[in-house]
Protein backbone atom coordinates (compact mmCIF):
# COMPACT_ATOMS: atom_id res chain seq x y z
CA UNK A 1 0.00 0.00 0.00
CA UNK A 2 3.23 2.71 -0.13
CA UNK A 3 4.77 2.15 -2.76
CA UNK A 4 8.56 4.11 -3.51
CA UNK A 5 11.05 4.73 -6.13
CA UNK A 6 14.73 6.00 -5.85
CA UNK A 7 15.95 6.94 -9.24
CA UNK A 8 19.53 8.62 -8.20
CA UNK A 9 18.81 11.54 -6.08
CA UNK A 10 14.86 11.58 -6.40
CA UNK A 11 12.61 9.20 -3.89
CA UNK A 12 9.19 9.29 -4.94
CA UNK A 13 6.88 7.56 -2.78
CA UNK A 14 2.88 6.74 -3.07
CA UNK A 15 -0.04 5.95 -0.95
CA UNK A 16 -1.26 3.47 -3.12
CA UNK A 17 -4.80 2.42 -1.32
CA UNK A 18 -7.89 3.93 -3.72
CA UNK A 19 -10.31 1.78 -2.43
CA UNK A 20 -10.07 3.28 1.10
CA UNK A 21 -8.97 6.71 -0.20
CA UNK A 22 -5.40 6.58 0.77
CA UNK A 23 -6.67 5.71 4.26
CA UNK A 24 -3.32 5.15 6.65
CA UNK A 25 -2.88 2.84 9.15
CA UNK A 26 -0.57 2.38 11.68
CA UNK A 27 1.81 -0.08 9.27
CA UNK A 28 1.62 2.33 6.74
CA UNK A 29 2.55 5.23 8.46
CA UNK A 30 5.63 3.96 9.87
CA UNK A 31 6.69 2.25 6.72
CA UNK A 32 6.65 6.41 5.36
CA UNK A 33 8.12 7.17 8.18
CA UNK A 34 11.17 4.68 8.03
CA UNK A 35 10.97 5.74 4.04
CA UNK A 36 11.19 9.34 4.71
CA UNK A 37 13.94 8.94 7.33
CA UNK A 38 16.09 7.19 4.61
CA UNK A 39 15.41 9.63 2.46
CA UNK A 40 17.18 12.58 4.70
CA UNK A 41 20.14 13.28 2.20
CA UNK A 42 17.87 13.21 -0.64
CA UNK A 43 18.09 16.12 -3.20
CA UNK A 44 14.25 15.45 -4.26
CA UNK A 45 11.64 13.86 -2.49
CA UNK A 46 8.16 13.90 -3.70
CA UNK A 47 5.18 12.04 -1.79
CA UNK A 48 2.00 11.88 -4.21
CA UNK A 49 -1.11 9.14 -3.61
CA UNK A 50 -3.26 7.49 -6.07
CA UNK A 51 -6.79 7.55 -7.11
CA UNK A 52 -9.37 10.58 -6.45
CA UNK A 53 -8.30 10.89 -2.88
CA UNK A 54 -4.73 11.64 -1.55
CA UNK A 55 -5.53 10.31 1.55
CA UNK A 56 -8.57 10.50 4.25
CA UNK A 57 -6.13 10.36 7.56
CA UNK A 58 -6.44 7.87 10.01
CA UNK A 59 -8.49 4.55 9.15
CA UNK A 60 -11.59 4.50 10.82
CA UNK A 61 -10.90 1.56 12.47
CA UNK A 62 -7.48 2.24 13.25
CA UNK A 63 -8.14 5.33 14.77
CA UNK A 64 -10.80 4.63 17.02
CA UNK A 65 -7.98 1.78 18.26
CA UNK A 66 -6.14 4.78 19.06
CA UNK A 67 -3.77 5.75 15.60
CA UNK A 68 -5.61 9.16 15.97
CA UNK A 69 -3.44 10.49 18.76
CA UNK A 70 -0.51 8.11 18.08
CA UNK A 71 3.19 9.66 17.98
CA UNK A 72 3.96 8.49 14.92
CA UNK A 73 1.89 11.15 12.80
CA UNK A 74 4.57 13.42 14.43
CA UNK A 75 7.44 11.14 13.89
CA UNK A 76 6.76 11.20 9.84
CA UNK A 77 5.92 15.04 9.64
CA UNK A 78 9.32 15.10 11.58
CA UNK A 79 11.27 12.99 9.00
CA UNK A 80 9.86 14.66 6.14
CA UNK A 81 10.57 18.50 7.34
CA UNK A 82 14.45 16.86 8.36
CA UNK A 83 14.69 15.87 4.44
CA UNK A 84 17.89 18.04 3.47
CA UNK A 85 16.77 18.38 0.05
CA UNK A 86 13.58 19.66 -1.38
CA UNK A 87 10.62 18.00 -0.30
CA UNK A 88 7.19 18.35 -2.73
CA UNK A 89 3.63 17.10 -1.85
CA UNK A 90 2.07 16.23 -5.52
CA UNK A 91 -1.42 15.89 -4.31
CA UNK A 92 -4.01 13.70 -6.74
CA UNK A 93 -6.67 14.88 -4.68
CA UNK A 94 -8.27 15.32 -1.16
CA UNK A 95 -6.50 15.91 2.20
CA UNK A 96 -8.25 15.15 5.33
CA UNK A 97 -7.33 14.40 8.68
CA UNK A 98 -3.78 13.28 10.14
CA UNK A 99 -2.75 13.66 6.44
CA UNK A 100 -2.25 17.21 6.99
CA UNK A 101 0.40 16.67 8.86
CA UNK A 102 2.96 15.25 6.22
CA UNK A 103 1.92 17.65 4.04
CA UNK A 104 2.30 20.67 6.02
CA UNK A 105 5.52 18.98 6.25
CA UNK A 106 6.74 19.40 2.69
CA UNK A 107 8.44 22.54 1.17
CA UNK A 108 6.03 22.62 -1.71
CA UNK A 109 2.97 21.45 -2.29
CA UNK A 110 0.98 21.53 -5.58
CA UNK A 111 -2.49 19.85 -6.20
CA UNK A 112 -5.32 19.34 -9.04
CA UNK A 113 -7.97 21.53 -9.30
CA UNK A 114 -10.43 18.86 -7.51
CA UNK A 115 -7.89 18.38 -4.33
CA UNK A 116 -10.28 20.01 -0.91
CA UNK A 117 -9.07 20.32 2.53
CA UNK A 118 -10.12 20.08 5.55
CA UNK A 119 -8.65 18.73 9.01
CA UNK A 120 -12.02 18.07 11.41
CA UNK A 121 -10.01 17.32 14.82
CA UNK A 122 -12.55 20.23 16.44
CA UNK A 123 -15.28 17.81 15.28
CA UNK A 124 -14.19 14.71 16.24
CA UNK A 125 -12.63 16.38 19.38
CA UNK A 126 -9.06 15.28 19.26
CA UNK A 127 -6.18 17.46 18.79
CA UNK A 128 -4.12 18.24 15.79
CA UNK A 129 -0.34 16.75 15.85
CA UNK A 130 1.81 19.26 17.50
CA UNK A 131 3.59 20.85 15.09
CA UNK A 132 0.44 21.04 12.40
CA UNK A 133 -0.92 24.14 13.96
CA UNK A 134 2.09 25.96 14.19
CA UNK A 135 3.37 24.90 9.89
CA UNK A 136 -0.18 26.05 8.73
CA UNK A 137 -0.59 29.40 10.33
CA UNK A 138 3.28 30.10 9.06
CA UNK A 139 1.37 28.93 5.69
CA UNK A 140 -1.83 30.73 5.35
CA UNK A 141 -1.84 32.98 8.83
CA UNK A 142 -3.95 32.61 12.03
CA UNK A 143 -7.23 33.32 11.10
CA UNK A 144 -7.21 31.21 8.22
CA UNK A 145 -5.89 28.44 10.11
CA UNK A 146 -8.39 28.80 12.43
CA UNK A 147 -11.16 28.35 9.65
CA UNK A 148 -9.40 25.00 9.42
CA UNK A 149 -8.65 23.83 12.80
CA UNK A 150 -11.49 25.47 14.21
CA UNK A 151 -14.74 26.11 12.17
CA UNK A 152 -13.87 22.78 9.93
CA UNK A 153 -13.93 24.44 6.98
CA UNK A 154 -13.39 22.31 3.65
CA UNK A 155 -10.62 24.39 1.50
CA UNK A 156 -11.03 24.31 -2.24
CA UNK A 157 -7.99 23.90 -4.36
CA UNK A 158 -8.24 27.20 -6.07
CA UNK A 159 -9.12 28.92 -2.68
CA UNK A 160 -6.14 26.88 -0.66
CA UNK A 161 -3.64 28.66 -3.47
CA UNK A 162 -4.82 31.93 -2.94
CA UNK A 163 -4.52 31.22 0.95
CA UNK A 164 -0.65 30.13 0.38
CA UNK A 165 -1.53 26.45 1.12
CA UNK A 166 -1.19 25.33 -2.10
CA UNK A 167 1.69 26.56 -4.62
CA UNK A 168 0.39 25.40 -8.19
CA UNK A 169 -2.01 23.45 -9.50
CA UNK A 170 -1.93 21.25 -12.08
CA UNK A 171 -3.23 18.30 -14.11
CA UNK A 172 -3.27 14.77 -12.51
CA UNK A 173 -1.34 13.58 -15.43
CA UNK A 174 1.36 16.51 -15.26
CA UNK A 175 2.03 15.67 -11.00
CA UNK A 176 5.14 14.03 -11.08
CA UNK A 177 6.36 15.84 -13.85
CA UNK A 178 6.44 18.94 -12.53
CA UNK A 179 7.39 18.27 -9.23
CA UNK A 180 10.53 16.68 -11.34
CA UNK A 181 10.85 20.63 -12.95
CA UNK A 182 10.48 22.29 -9.72
CA UNK A 183 13.14 20.11 -8.73
CA UNK A 184 15.24 20.06 -11.35
CA UNK A 185 18.02 23.19 -9.95
CA UNK A 186 18.16 21.29 -6.68
CA UNK A 187 19.04 18.03 -8.39
CA UNK A 188 22.04 20.06 -10.21
CA UNK A 189 23.05 21.58 -7.48
CA UNK A 190 25.90 20.45 -4.73
CA UNK A 191 24.21 19.03 -1.17
CA UNK A 192 26.31 21.59 0.82
CA UNK A 193 24.80 24.27 -1.36
CA UNK A 194 21.03 23.43 -1.17
CA UNK A 195 21.05 22.65 2.84
CA UNK A 196 22.83 26.30 3.20
CA UNK A 197 19.93 27.73 1.02
CA UNK A 198 17.44 25.79 2.96
CA UNK A 199 19.17 26.26 6.08
CA UNK A 200 17.87 30.07 5.93
CA UNK A 201 14.65 29.64 4.88
CA UNK A 202 13.87 27.77 8.03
Amino acid sequence: MIRYEQNGETWIVTIDRPDKAGALTRDMLTELADIAEAARDAKLFILTGTGAVFSAGADLDAARAGLAVDPVWERLSTAIASIHGLSIAALNGTVAGGAFGMVLACDLRIAVAEAKFFYPVMKLGFLPQPTDPHRLVALVGSARAKLILMAGQKIKAAEAQTWGLVDQIVAQEDLITTAQTLGADVLSADRLHIAAIKGMMR
